[in-house]
C-alpha cells in the first residue's frame, strides 16, 4: 500500500486548539479502529498536533519514558545484608556482650558481621536495572509532524496524538496506530517471541481480543522497523505502552525468593527458638540452685555464643562466592548470590524458543524441486543460522549432478530476487535486510552460487514485496539462453507464497503443489515458492506485474528458525537429572509443535524429555485466555502442556505462576523483553547474555554468557554441588555448636564450673572452624550429581538425615568433652588447665569432623584426600593456629590458654579421632536402613 498524501494545512485557530480534549485512554482497542477513527479518537488529523497542544499534552501526561525506581547504592546494599534472622541473633549477642563488658566477644562478632556484609554487598551489586534498560530502549530521536511540518524531537517529548514518520532501521518510540505504510516489515521478536518479520498494514483491522502478533495495524515501542516506511499515530506512551506494562511488573519486588533464602530463614528460626529454649531451661535450673542473677546472665551469654553459629553467614557467603566463580567458568554469570544453588533445585525449566532453543536466524532447511509433472526431488539442507557450513542430501544420499544443478538454479533465482546483503568474515557474518532474503543468500553461499553481478549490473526493474501481493519479483537483462545480451529479452525471478505464484505458472498441477506446501507447513516450515520465466525487455523495464505469466515453478522452500545443535543433548541430560522442560513461545502453534516434536517434548507432565519423541501437547494463548488465569481449567491446561504457542508476555507470567502453584521450582529462560516478567517472577530467571536484551538480563538471576542451553545443564550441576556444600557447612557448624551446648548443659547440671568462656567459644566458632569451612566449600561434586532426582521443593535443610547426623556427632562431641572435663577436674587440675585441654579437644574435634563432613553418605575413607587438598591444608592450618595461640603473648591471655605437653596433645588427639569411628558407624547404620 502506498503512503497517503501529506499536504500542508493552515494553522489551527485558537478555538480549535481549546476544543481539543485529553487523548483517548490507553485501554482503547486501537487495532479495531480505522485510521480515521483513531485520529478522531485522539482529536487530531494526519498533519499532527499544533506545538502548543503538544506542549499542553506533554505537561499533562509527562515524558514518554518509563518510571525508573531509585537504584540501590552501595550503602543500601550493605545494610540489606543485615536483614536476616541469623544476623539479628548475632547483633543481639553483640549488644549483650557489650552490656556485660565482654568487649573481646563483641569485637569478634562485630567483625564477622562486617565481613559478611561487605562480601555480600560486593557480590550482589548489579550492573543494570531492568526498568532503566527498558527506558534506554525507548530513548531515541524521531521525526514528528507538528502542524504539517516535519521536525526531529527526542522520543521522550512524544505525546498521545502525535503523528510520526518511521523508516527502515528505526526503533519504534511508542505504541502506534498505523495511518499508512510502504512495504513495512517489523521485527517484534523481543516483544512477542515471533522469529519472523511481521508485515504491517494500516487498513487491516483485528478483533478486540487479538493477541499482539495479530495486530498488524499497530507498532509497539522497542520493536525495530526492518524494511519500508510508515506514517503512524501515537496512541500510548511511557508506562502505558506494552513495554511499559512489562516495566510495571519488573518494578515490583521479585515475587519468588531463591529457594536457598527460604531454607536459610527456616534454619535461622530453628536455631533462634532452640537457643531461647536452652537458655530458659538452664536459667531456671541455675536460679533454682540459688545461683546469682549476674552469673545466670553470664552463662546465658556464653550459651548463646555456643548455640549461634557465628561463622555460618560468612561460611554460606563464601560457599556461594566459590560456586559463583565455578559457574562463571561454565559460562553462567550469577547476579544474586542466593540464586547460585537455585538452578540445581529447579524441577522444571520453562524455556523461550526464539534465541534460546533456536538460533533466531531463519534458515532454509528443506527444498522441494518441481518438474513439469509436479514435485520431483526433496532435499534436506544442513547447517544452522547464517553460516555457510551445511551440506545437502536427497533421501539420505548426496544429490546427483542433475539434482545439484536444479538446487543451484533455485538458489540462484531466489538470490537474484533479493534485497538483503550478507558478508561472510572468517569468524563472523554480517547481515542486512529481511531475514527471509538473508536465508536465501546463505543457501546460495552453501551451494557456491554468487548472484551479486546479476543482481546489480543486469537488473532492469523490480516489484518489491508487499503483504497484499505476497510475492516479490526482479527483472534481469537476458534470458537463460542468452544471459545479459543488450538486445535480447529479459528474465524475471519471483519468490513468494505459492498461492500467489500458482496463477503465474504454466502447465502445473496446482492441487499437488498446494498439497505439498501444506505438508511442509504441517511440519512447521514457513513455505515459499520460487519461479522463473522469460519476459519482454519493455515489460521488465516497466516492472509490469501483468507480464508475470507462463513462468516455471522451480520448487518450494521450507524455512525455519533451527534448533541450536547442542540443545537436544542438553535436554536429554535435563531428563536424566529429573528436570522437565516446557517450551513457551509467541510463534504459530504448528511451528511450535514441529520444534517441540524435534526436541522430543511429547511425553506429558511428569515424564517430559525422556527421549521417546512423542507428539507434543500444544496449548495456545487463546486457550489460556478463554480458561482465565488462576482458574482450575487454566491450571489443568498448563499441567498438561509440553508447548505453549501464541503466548503473550503476561501469559508467560501466568504460566510460571500456575507451575509454581503445582509445586514446581521453576527456572525460566529467555532473551527478549517479552520474557522479562516471567524471568523476574520465576524461582530462578536465566537470561541469554550475548543475544539477549538488557531488559531480560536485568530481570534474571543468572546469565548465560554463551547463549548456550547446554550451559544450563552445567549450571544445574554446579547448583547441586553448591547446595551439597552448603549442607556440609551447616552440618559441620551446627553439630560442633550442638557439641558445645551439650557440654555446657551437662557441666551446669553436674554443678561444674563453666567448661569454656565466651571468647573461647568464639575462637572455636569463628577462627579455627572458620578456616576449615572455607576449604570445605571447595569440595567437588560427588559422583552421580546429575543422575539423581531434584530434591522435593518443600524439603528443608534440616531433613531427617541432617537432624540425625547432627544429633549423633554433636551428642558424642559434647558428651565426650564433658567426661574429659570432669576427669580433668577430678584429677586435680585447676579450672584454667582443664578448660585449656577441653578447648584443645574441641579444636581437634572440629579438625576430625571437617573430614567427616566431606560426604553425608560416603565413608570418609571413600573420598580421596587429595580431591580437596585445600581442606587438608586448612585442617593443618587450624591446628597450627591454635597451637601458636597457646604460645603467643597477648592472644594467649585473651583466650586464657597455655602451652600443653606433647603427651597431653596425643591423649586429646586420640579422643578426637574416636569421632571418626563413631560417624563411620552412623553412616553404615543409616545405609543399612536405606
Amino acid at each position: 500500500m502506498t503512503a497517503s498524501s501529506e499536504s500542508p494545512r493552515s494553522e489551527p485557530s485558537d478555538a480549535e486548539r481549546r476544543s481539543r480534549k485529553r487523548p483517548a485512554p490507553a485501554a482503547t482497542a486501537w487495532h479495531t479502529l480505522s485510521p480515521a477513527e483513531a485520529l478522531a479518537a485522539q482529536k487530531v488529523d494526519a498533519e499532527g498536533l499544533a506545538e502548543d497542544e503538544a506542549a499542553r499534552r506533554l505537561a499533562n501526561q509527562g515524558p514518554n519514558r518509563l518510571p525508573r525506581p531509585a537504584r540501590a547504592g552501595p550503602f543500601v546494599l550493605y545494610v540489606r545484608q543485615f536483614r536476616s534472622p541469623l544476623v539479628y541473633l548475632l547483633l543481639a549477642a553483640t549488644v549483650v556482650s557489650l552490656f556485660v563488658g565482654e568487649w573481646s566477644d563483641a569485637v569478634f562478632i562485630f567483625a564477622v558481621l562486617q565481613l559478611n556484609a561487605v562480601i555480600g554487598a560486593l557480590q550482589e551489586w548489579r550492573a543494570e536495572n531492568a526498568a532503566a534498560a527498558l527506558d534506554a530502549m525507548m530513548r531515541n530521536r524521531v521525526v514528528v509532524l507538528r502542524a504539517g511540518s516535519s521536525r526531529e524531537v527526542d522520543a521522550a517529548e512524544l505525546v498521545c496524538g502525535d503523528v510520526v514518520r518511521l523508516e527502515s532501521g528505526g526503533r519504534v518510540p511508542a505504541d502506534l496506530r498505523l495511518l499508512s505504510q510502504q512495504e513495512l516489515a517489523v521485527d517484534e521478536s523481543l516483544l512477542t517471541g515471533e522469529s519472523l518479520p511481521v508485515d504491517k498494514d494500516a487498513e487491516t483491522l483485528a478483533p478486540a481480543a487479538a493477541p499482539l502478533p495479530q495486530r498488524c495495524n499497530q507498532l509497539f515501542a522497542g520493536t525495530t522497523v526492518l524494511t519500508g516506511r510508515a506514517l503512524a499515530l501515537v496512541v500510548a506512551c511511557g508506562s502505558d505502552t506494552q513495554i511499559g506494562l512489562i516495566a510495571k511488573v519488573l518494578a515490583q519486588p521479585d515475587q519468588a525468593p531463591p529457594p536457598l533464602i527460604a531454607r536459610l530463614e527456616s534454619v535461622s528460626r530453628l536455631i533462634g527458638f532452640a537457643t531461647l529454649a536452652a537458655i530458659a531451661i538452664l536459667a531456671a535450673v541455675q536460679l533454682a540452685q540459688g545461683v546469682s542473677l549476674l552469673t545466670v546472665f553470664l552463662v546465658a551469654v556464653a550459651l548463646a555464643v555456643a548455640a549461634i553459629p557465628e561463622g555460618l553467614p560468612v561460611a554460606i557467603t563464601v560457599a556461594l562466592s566459590i560456586a559463583t566463580a565455578r559457574m562463571a567458568r561454565r559460562n553462567v554469570i550469577v547476579r544474586a548470590l542466593p540464586a547460585v544453588e537455585g538452578l540445581g533445585a529447579c524441577t522444571l525449566i520453562a524455556s523461550d524458543k526464539t534465541g534460546t532453543l533456536t538460533c533466531n536466524e531463519l534458515t532454509v532447511k528443506q527444498i522441494l524441486l518441481f518438474d513439469d509433472a509436479g514435485p520431483a526431488v526433496s532435499a534436506s539442507v544442513g547447517g544452522e543460522g547464517y553460516h555457510r557450513k551445511g551440506g545437502l542430501d536427497v533421501d539420505g544420499r548426496a544429490p546427483s549432478q542433475q539434482e545439484l544443478a536444479g538446487l543451484s538454479d533455485l538458489a540462484r533465482s531466489a538470490a537474484i530476487c533479493n534485497e538483503a546483503e550478507v558478508v561472510f568474515e572468517e569468524d563472523s557474518v554480517e547481515v542486512l535486510g529481511d531475514t527471509v532474503d538473508v536465508a536465501f543468500l546463505v543457501l546460495a553461499a552453501k551451494l557456491d552460487v554468487d548472484p551479486r553481478g546479476t543482481r546489480v549490473d543486469q537488473q532492469l526493474g523490480m516489484i518489491p514485496y508487499e503483504p497484499q501481493r505476497r510475492f516479490a519479483a526482479t527483472f534481469v537483462a537476458g534470458t537463460e539462453d542468452q544471459p545479459g545480451e543488450a538486445d535480447g529479452g529479459a528474465t524475471v525471478y519471483v519468490k513468494g507464497a505459492l498461492e500467489a505464484l500458482l496463477p503465474m505458472c504454466d502447465g502445473l498441477d496446482g492441487e499437488r503443489a498446494l498439497a505439498a506446501a501444506a505438508a511442509m507447513a504441517g511440519r512447521g516450515y514457513r513455505v515459499l515458492a520460487v519461479a522463473r520465466g522469460a519476459v519482454s525487455r519493455d515489460s521488465a523495464q516497466r516492472a509490469d506485474p501483468a507480464a508475470l505469466r507462463y513462468l516455471r515453478l522451480l520448487g518450494l522452500v521450507g524455512l525455519m528458525d533451527p534448533l541450536r545443535p547442542e540443545v537436544p543433548a542438553a535436554l536429554r541430560r535435563c531428563g536424566q537429572a529429573g528436570v522437565s522442560v516446557v517450551m513457551v513461545t509467541g510463534d504459530h502453534p504448528e511451528t511450535a509443535r514441529a520444534i517441540g516434536r524435534e526436541l522430543g517434548l511429547g511425553l506429558g507432565q511428569g515424564a517430559r524429555n525422556a527421549g521417546t519423541g512423542g507428539e507434543p501437547a500444544v496449548v495456545t494463548g487463546g486457550m489460556l485466555s478463554r480458561a482465565g488465569a488462576g482458574s482450575e481449567e487454566f491450571d489443568a491446561l498448563v499441567q498438561g502442556a509440553d508447548v505453549f504457542a501464541r503466548v503473550e508476555p503476561v501469559q508467560k507470567l501466568q504460566i510460571v505462576q500456575a507451575l509454581q502453584r503445582a509445586g514446581h521450582l521453576v527456572a525460566v529462560t529467555g532473551d527478549g523483553v517479552n520474557d522479562a516478567p516471567a524471568l523476574a517472577t520465576a524461582d530462578i530467571g536465566v537470561a541469554m547474555g550475548a543475544g539477549g536484551t538488557d531488559v531480560a538480563r536485568g530481570a534474571a538471576d543468572l546469565i548465560l554468557t554463551d547463549d548456550n542451553f547446554t550451559s544450563i545443564v552445567g549450571g544445574i550441576e554446579e547448583g547441586r554441588i553448591a547446595y551439597d556444600n552448603i549442607r556440609k557447612l551447616i552440618y559441620l557448624l551446627i553439630s560442633t555448636g550442638l557439641g558445645e551446648i551439650v557440654l555446657f548443659l551437662l557441666a551446669i547440671l553436674a554443678g561444674l564450673p563453666l567448661p569454656l568462656f565466651a571468647v573461647q567459644l568464639l575462637w572455636l566458632n569463628l577462627v579455627t572452624n572458620g578456616i576449615q569451612h572455607v576449604a570445605l566449600a571447595l569440595e567437588k561434586g560427588e559422583p552421580g550429581v546429575l543422575r539423581r532426582q531434584p530434591r522435593p521443593p518443600d524439603e528443608q535443610l534440616f531433613d531427617r538425615r541432617m537432624v540425625g547426623q547432627v544429633m549423633a556427632a554433636g551428642s558424642y562431641m559434647g558428651g565426650c568433652a564433658f567426661v574429659f572435663y570432669y576427669w580433668c577436674l577430678a584429677s586435680g587440675l585447676a579450672e584454667e588447665e582443664a578448660r585449656n585441654l577441653v578447648l584443645l579437644l574441641m579444636v581437634l574435634f572440629e579438625n576430625v569432623h571437617a573430614i567427616n563432613a566431606r560426604s553425608e553418605r560416603l565413608s570418609a575413607f571413600a573420598v580421596p584426600l587429595m580431591a580437596n587438598p585445600f581442606l587438608i591444608l586448612a585442617v593443618l592450618a587450624a591446628q597450627a593456629l591454635h597451637m601458636a595461640a597457646l604460645y603467643m603473648p597477648g592472644l594467649s591471655t585473651v583466650l586464657v590458654v597455655q602451652p600443653v605437653s606433647f603427651g597431653d596433645w596425643l591423649l586429646v588427639a586420640g579422643l578426637a579421632l574416636s569421632l571418626l569411628g563413631v560417624m563411620e558407624l552412623w553412616k553404615w547404620l543409616v545405609a543399612r536402613r536405606g
